[in-house]
């Protein structure tokens, strides 16, 4: 692959040639994106164990009990029912009746002995990505019969697969595991609440964690409410889990480093195997023709992403997509090295104060995060 000397502006630098996301149209088959639908690696290890609880929140050891419970109930066969013994997916069990029923009576429908589904409750940084991975983990099924995905995958997926063939390929799982989910987007909510509806008719378990509402982003720390209003329907098989615990949402955005000077980024990209070295702005052209399902395979193999002339993003539907290769580079924890504009300065104040907010305080702050990785790349001056 060709070094891209546009973003040097000083002609080739000796060493490894980077590698350009640019140059990459990933086509990812249907079995690759449903494949792909596990706890990203940074929880490839986390476990209920590993969570340690507050011993001033007691919620949280009841959440983690709670949880175990939920993950042994999905042992054994499908969760439509058969196979299954004793009460529902929670462990509660139906109390018998002291009155016998007249032996020629009419049968009548058996109600869910417990939900199917569970909401964790909570701020930030009170652990629910680490339950919700968990629960994963400790599902007794195998791991092509469990999905774990952000809202916004969920729906790339629905968008690569078509609606009817999502339905039919997640139907025979035991878990739906779902992080992050959008209140923000009216129509993708009833999309996906729609496509819920169709899993809980197949039998298949739930789990989910929410966002907050633009309009509520000042307003305490928890969802519940908010999550079963918005799926409406759906919300009579969710159990909400509240999970209390320290909020951070109040710190702000954590302060983007410096970025480099753009003779140091490309130097860095030609000195570092497995780096790509791109232009912002030809990148964010380049978004636009790759489907969001395929960011994943697009950042494929990367030791480090490297960019020259990082702009503020233009409009709101490529500040969306930036968004999501955001996520995708977080979950694979590859570093940004970068030149141009701070990280903190990517969106408008028409952008931060807007309907998607939450989307863009995420990708500032995940970018922050892999900025402050990058920063042992570039040699010592």
């Amino acid at each position: 692959m060709p070094t891209s000397t546009a973003a040097s502006g000083s002609g080739p630098i000796a060493g490894v040639t980077p590698l350009s996301l640019c140059a990459r149209e990933p086509h990812v088959p249907a079995d690759r994106l449903v494949a792909e639908m596990v706890p990203p690696p940074r929880f490839d290890s986390v476990r209920f164990d590993t969570y340690i609880p507050d011993p001033n929140q007691p919620s949280q050891t009841e959440a983690v009990r709670v949880l175990e419970g939920f993950a042994a109930g999905l042992g054994g066969a499908h969760a439509t029912g058969a196979g299954r013994r004793g009460g529902g997916f929670f462990g509660f069990r139906k109390a018998k009746s002291k009155t016998p029923k007249p032996s020629k009576a009419p049968k009548t429908p058996k109600a869910p002995a417990a939900p199917r589904g569970v909401y964790l409750d909570g701020g930030y940084g009170v652990g629910k990505t680490h339950l919700l991975a968990s629960l994963w983990h400790a599902t007794p099924a195998e791991p092509e019969l469990k999905a774990f995905g952000t809202f916004v995958e969920l729906t790339n997926l629905v968008g690569a697969l078509g609606f009817q063939k999502t339905v039919q390929t997640l139907s025979g799982h035991r878990l739906l595991c779902i992080d992050e989910f959008e209140l923000d987007d009216p129509g993708d909510t009833v999309l996906v609440s729609t496509l819920l509806g169709k899993l809980v008719d197949a039998g298949v378990a739930l789990a989910a964690t929410s966002n907050t509402l633009p309009g509520k982003l000042g307003e305490g720390r928890f969802a519940a409410a908010d999550f079963l209003r918005e799926i409406q329907g759906l919300s009579a098989h969710f159990r909400a889990l509240r999970i209390d615990g320290e909020d951070y949402r109040h710190r702000g955005l954590p302060k983007a480093p410096a970025p480099f000077r753009e003779e140091q980024v490309t130097k860095a990209a030609h000195a570092t195997p497995g780096a790509s070295l791109d232009a912002f702005p030809h990148l964010l052209e380049h978004l636009a023709r790759v489907h969001p399902s395929r960011y994943g395979a697009l950042t494929d193999d990367l030791r480090a992403v490297c960019l020259t002339d990082v702009q503020a993003v233009p409009d709101q539907s490529t500040a969306l997509r930036l968004v999501v290769l955001a996520d995708r580079l977080y979950d694979r924890e590859v570093p940004v090295l970068a030149s141009g504009l701070p990280f903190d300065r990517l969106f408008s104040e028409e952008m931060l104060n807007g309907g998607y907010r939450k989307k863009y305080f995420r990708a500032i702050s995940r970018l922050t995060a892999l900025a402050r990785d990058a920063k042992g790349l570039v040699e010592p001056a």
